[in-house]
């Protein structure tokens, strides 16, 4: 074999100088195996499937492996061909296309096919079949332990430590056997019908494959008489599980030894020398087996029954939930379906007596002490013991939600929701002042009644009107007011960039306001307009104009292309179809961004003003303390008579304000709110000085 594939590769080699010194001579790109296309090798060992092409210089070959692409390569490209990660150290492509396997393992036994493709020409392809053996090995033949006369049937396999087998022959006393009413010969086995005493001999089985054979023997012994049987299921446990495998044996003593039978009512299971291999048992095999023993020479029967527990675990896990029931009581629910045998389930908190089987329920009139109780549902199976819990609660606080839309016949539709958290879930009821809202052309409440839609043509039939929704269940009840009002803007901000060439407007709308879309209007500078020359401005506007209109849901919109140096202003006027609300405040950009024209004209007319304010404040205050400080001089020069005996008659209830001199006048403790008591000092006392005789010299 390794001659013929050096030899494969010098022809592939010939045919590709041959191909190559006539390319462009052929316009047909044709591919073609080299050698056998049925290919045997051996495990380990290098095998290269040959091919040979003409009609191109660069063709893209590809090599798939049962249909799947395994390697892809062009031809004479610097590009490393395209190999899977797990394959690249097993397969190999030759620089003429030809494929080769390193090592090659079982795994690679498939049908290959080699597909070139070039532009221009049509796509050729050939096929390969690989077919990888290993030497046979070790190869044991066995048997069942006992072999019953009368038993069904028994079967010889074997068994080898490695090995590919292409054929098989079985032999019993060198007689070649062949598949009849007897015998069977399947895959890896034989097996024997209906056995007797004849079938007692040597087995011969004779295995091989292209790289080696093997021959194994064993003799075989049919034996045949009953005595007291022996049942028993292994494992052994009290009960089992669906899809459990479990094998139960008929055993007695004796020689020859009792061919054995086995029944299950109408089912006949699968048995092998008295022994029921159970494999995913299910729980309609449960019940009562029974084993009967017959002595093929004194037909003498014996039965032994055995009885087989299967179970089947509940599916998935037990569920609870609570309903309102006329919106008045409460019905807690536990289920946990199916099972062998089914669960038993109960609600110990509410009921220490009551219990039921898959699916159980109790009834309560709601009340205060449910409202946020958990209960919990105990569920009872011998394979697992589960529980699950629900929680009764009443409706909570929510906040209504108002969206608005017009619809494809022009009509507002103003969609009001409310939906409360609540356990059961909370009804949902609608009213207009003290009417209910009944469904029609005007209205429309979804099926779960948490929305209701109103359809109009006129934003002016939604303004002032009120529509209240109630959520309650048997544990309470919330209302929530929602009273719809026009379009309208409740918050209105600007942006810009750092440039100042793109300002971000935002704004937000009352919640339940009636909004469709908006205006985006500007004064100021016309924004530029593109043509074919290129971009252009055109004047400016004194008065706000529309630049964009925006649906009713967004919330924000880019202006683009402005001139930092210039001043722009802008405003967003909301809308219900024809209807304008109030626009929102200004907001403006630009040079002196922030101050008005008559606030710049008053700030330049206050700095003088100022100025002068200061000055005259300053003279003031210099007045103030000259003079102060002139009344505060002693005098030194001699006074009248007259004035000395003013000055002597003077008694001491002369007020401390009255006092000259720099004297200090005492403190006010009336001002320091302290009570005598608290006084840390006695108060000072006022003498008044001496007379002083003044002489005068004239």
């Amino acid at each position: 074999m390794a001659w013929l594939g050096g030899f494969g590769r010098l022809c592939a080699v010939f045919l590709a100088i041959c191909c190559f010194s006539f390319q462009g001579a052929s316009s047909q790109l044709v591919v073609s195996p080299v050698g056998h296309t049925l290919v045997y090798a051996l495990a380990g060992s290098d095998v290269t499937l040959l091919v040979s092409f003409t009609g191109a210089d660069d063709p893209t070959v590809t090599w798939l492996m049962g249909g799947l692409p395994v390697v892809t390569w062009t031809i004479g490209s610097d590009v490393p061909p395209d190999i899977a990660e797990d394959r690249k150290k097993v397969l190999n492509i030759d620089p003429n296309g030809s494929l080769t396997f390193v090592n090659v393992t079982l795994g690679y036994t498939s049908n290959y096919t080699f597909e070139m493709t070039k532009s221009g020409l049509a796509k050729s392809v050939t096929s390969f079949t690989l077919e990888v053996f290993e030497s046979i090995q070790n190869v044991i033949l066995t048997q069942p332990d006992l072999v019953i006369e009368g038993s069904k049937q028994f079967t010889l396999q074997y068994s080898m430590l490695q090995g590919v087998v292409q054929q098989q022959m079985w032999f019993f006393n060198d007689i070649e056997i062949n598949s009849n009413s007897q015998y069977t010969v399947a895959e890896r086995s034989l097996v024997i019908h209906g056995p007797n005493r004849r079938d007692t001999g040597r087995y011969t089985v004779f295995l091989m494959n292209p790289f080696s054979n093997v021959t194994t023997r064993i003799n075989v012994t049919v034996l045949y008489g009953p005595e007291k049987p022996i049942l028993e299921a292994l494992p052994a446990q009290p009960f089992y599980l669906s899809g459990d495998t479990l094998s139960v044996s008929c055993k007695a003593e004796g020689f020859p030894l009792p061919t054995a039978k086995w029944d299950f009512g109408s089912q006949i299971p699968d048995q092998l020398n008295g022994v029921l291999n159970l494999t995913n048992v299910q729980t309609n095999q449960a019940g009562t087996y029974m084993c009967t023993l017959v002595n093929e020479q004194s037909k003498e029967k014996l039965q032994m029954n055995i009885i087989l527990k299967v179970y089947e675990r509940p599916s998935g896990n037990p569920m609870c939930s609570v309903q309102s029931v006329n919106n008045v009581n409460l019905q807690y629910y536990c289920m946990w379906p199916g099972g062998t045998p089914q669960a038993v389930l109960s609600f110990p908190t509410l009921s220490n007596t009551s219990s039921g089987a898959e699916t159980f329920s109790l009834t309560f009139n709601a009340s205060d002490n449910l409202n946020g109780k958990t209960v919990t549902c105990m569920a009872d199976h011998p394979v697992e013991q589960n529980q699950c819990s629900v929680t009764a609660s009443s409706p909570m606080k929510f906040l209504p939600s108002v969206r608005t839309r017009v619809s494809s016949d022009g009509k507002i539709v103003v969609t009001i929701e409310c939906v409360s958290e609540a356990s059961p879930e909370a009804v949902v009821s609608w009213s207009q002042g003290s009417e209910t809202v009944a469904a029609g052309t005007t209205y429309q409440i979804s099926s779960n009644a948490t929305q209701l839609q109103i359809r109009d043509y006129n934003v002016s039939n939604f303004i002032l009107q009120n529509y209240t929704c109630t959520c309650s269940n048997p544990l309470g009840s919330q209302r929530r007011e929602v009273h719809l009002q026009g379009p309208s803007i409740s918050d209105f901000s600007l942006f810009r960039n750092l440039n100042g060439t793109i300002v971000t407007l935002t704004w937000e709308v009352p919640p339940t306001s009636v909004v469709t879309g908006f205006d985006i209007q500007m004064k100021g500078p016309y924004l530029p307009n593109k043509s074919r020359n290129g971009t252009q401005k055109r004047g400016s506007a004194d008065v706000f104009h529309t630049i964009q209109q925006k649906p009713g849901s967004v919330r924000s919109v880019d202006i683009f292309f402005l001139d930092p140096s210039l001043t722009y202003r802008f405003r967003v006027i909301p809308k219900a179809l024809m209807v304008e609300g109030e626009p929102s405040e200004v907001q403006r950009i630009g040079p002196g961004e922030g101050l008005s024209g008559a606030a710049i004209a008053g700030i330049a007319a206050g700095i003088p003003c100022s100025l002068f304010f200061i000055v005259l404040l300053g003279i003031a205050i210099y007045f103030c303390f000259h003079s102060n400080k002139n009344k505060s001089r002693q005098r030194r020069y001699p006074v009248s008579r007259a004035v000395e005996k003013a000055i002597t008659t003077q008694t001491e209830t002369t007020p401390h304000h009255l006092l000259t001199g720099g004297l200090k006048s005492p403190p006010d403790y009336n001002r320091l709110n302290l009570t005598p008591s608290e006084r840390s000092m006695a108060l000072p006392s006022f003498v008044p000085p001496a007379p002083v005789r003044v002489a005068t010299t004239v």
